[in-house]
């Protein structure tokens, strides 16, 4: 792949609902710059900030935007679905039963074959060691309680978590627009 294609790629928009909020944390809300300049063409969006780079065409020349605000607000959900990365991102990417950070799956707090369910409220992250030890008992037969009660998460309790596990890259035009809701220091 020529340099200026790989160049291309690396240039992600970051995407804010009309109120300039990001539409998500985690993942961060991102496009690609094909679906950016699509959507300025659909007169969809706003650009806020752009990158140095340009793309054209025979007879056309911009900027890659790298900041778009949308133009119609979109209201976000108040519970996020329930998903394996969700309930991850809720216990913080943790064990709640050793607090691990590694080779992580989810268990059922009531063990299914004792009638637990699997939704928010019976779930809860958990290293691999950990879950065959509870294996199918009970918390407190297993003397494995975990370090917090699982619970159904709103999407704010969710995005703040994912601010604690920011992207592996933050372009310098998209700083401005995330963390700006978080409390300042005196």
């Amino acid at each position: 792949m020529e340099r200026s294609a790989v160049m291309l790629d690396n240039s992600p928009a970051l995407v804010l609902n009309a109120d300039f909020r990001p539409l998500s944390y985690y993942p961060l809300s991102l496009w690609s710059w094909q679906d950016a300049v699509k959507a300025v063409f659909l007169d969809r969006v706003n650009i806020v900030s752009e990158y140095d780079r340009l793309v054209s065409s025979p007879t056309f020349k911009m900027r890659l935007p790298s900041v778009v605000s949308l133009k119609t607000y979109v209201k976000p959900a108040l519970f996020p679905a329930f998903t394996r990365f969700n309930v991850f991102l809720r216990d913080r990417f943790s064990c709640q039963y050793c607090g691990a950070q590694d080779d992580l799956t989810f268990d059922h707090v009531t063990p299914r074959s004792r009638g637990g369910l699997t939704r928010w409220d019976n779930v809860v992250a958990a290293c691999s060691p950990c879950n065959l030890a509870k294996g199918g008992d009970m918390p407190a037969v297993a003397g494995m309680l975990p370090r917090q009660t699982p619970y159904r998460p709103t999407v704010f309790e969710l995005h703040r978590n994912g601010r604690l596990f920011p992207p592996n890259y933050l372009h310098d035009s998209w700083l401005d627009y995330l963390y700006w809701d978080t409390e300042l220091e005196p």
